[in-house]
């Protein structure tokens, strides 16, 4: 008797994430357009799953998330959290308290992922949804859009990687400020500090991300992967560790039929075809 409509709440908690893959590239769009793409348990658990399933998938060679509606993601959903249920309520962070496991949500499984990542800010990225941009190796962002680190004035820290990528990302004062005040900020405010690689009008976004993500995949998809990886290993590296290290990996690269294709365009002055092997 259940089925049906245990059936349909799976549908419905899938739908809250789209997935959808073309020319190399995984598309996933946060699909709560009601709820300006806010958060829920489900939908965080469903881009979790994307997002490993992205990176796994050998068709795919760049990752793109972006939003559906007027938001991004305007954070974690607080009407479900102060009406008791939801992430933030008092029930989920008793829960939470007890079995606390962050190895599979999206801001480890996004700092983890071998393919590059490409946020497309379709609209406004607050709280967890400005970490979760942050978390992404490059943004776009469209004019309208904002991003608004208003976690102290909810209340909270940002819990979701904030406090570790701004001050890399834009050195320690910088951060700070922008920490301390919970300051929104404009689109064009957001390229001037560096937190977006481009600004375009919400017409071309879809385009710009596109285009980006193309000239991405065109390249050898072993030797990006293996780049960000080395780029990751590095935050945490002295120099001399690091080269030794870039060294071991172009070894291995080297004896990659894509080494070999890439050689062999170049001399013959052809775009390469670059098969991932």
């Amino acid at each position: 008797m259940n089925k049906p409509a245990a059936a349909a709440e799976t549908a419905g908690q899938a739908a809250e994430v789209l997935y959808e893959v073309a020319d190399g590239i995984a598309t996933l769009t946060l699909n709560r357009p009601d709820r300006m793409n806010a958060i829920s348990g489900p939908m965080l658990a469903r881009l979790t799953q994307l997002l490993v399933k992205a990176n796994e998938d050998p068709n795919v060679r760049v990752v793109v998330l972006t939003g559906a509606g007027r938001a991004f993601c305007v954070g974690l959903d607080l009407v479900d959290a102060t009406q008791g249920s939801g992430i933030g309520s008092q029930a989920q962070a008793d829960a939470v308290s007890v079995n606390l496991d962050l190895r599979n949500t999206p801001p480890t499984v996004l700092f983890a992922m071998d393919k590059p990542t490409i946020c497309a800010l379709n609209g406004s990225a607050a709280g967890y949804g400005m970490d979760t941009a942050m978390g992404c190796d490059v943004r776009i962002m469209a004019e309208s859009a904002k991003m608004a680190a208003a976690f102290v004035k909810r209340g909270v820290v940002p819990e979701s990687g904030g406090t570790w990528i701004l001050p890399r990302l834009l050195g320690w004062a910088k951060a700070a400020e922008l920490i301390f005040t919970g300051r929104t900020l404009s689109a064009a405010e957001s390229l001037e500090l560096g937190l977006v690689n481009h600004v375009v009008p919400d017409a071309e976004l879809a385009a710009r991300t596109r285009e980006i993500a193309l000239e991405m995949a065109g390249n050898a998809p072993l030797a990006v992967q293996s780049a960000k990886r080395l780029m990751r290993m590095g935050l945490n590296e002295t120099f001399n560790d690091h080269v030794h290290h870039v060294y071991l990996q172009f070894l291995q690269l080297v004896r990659t039929q894509d080494f070999r294709e890439g050689m062999t365009s170049f001399l013959e002055k052809r775009p390469a075809d670059f098969k991932g092997r």
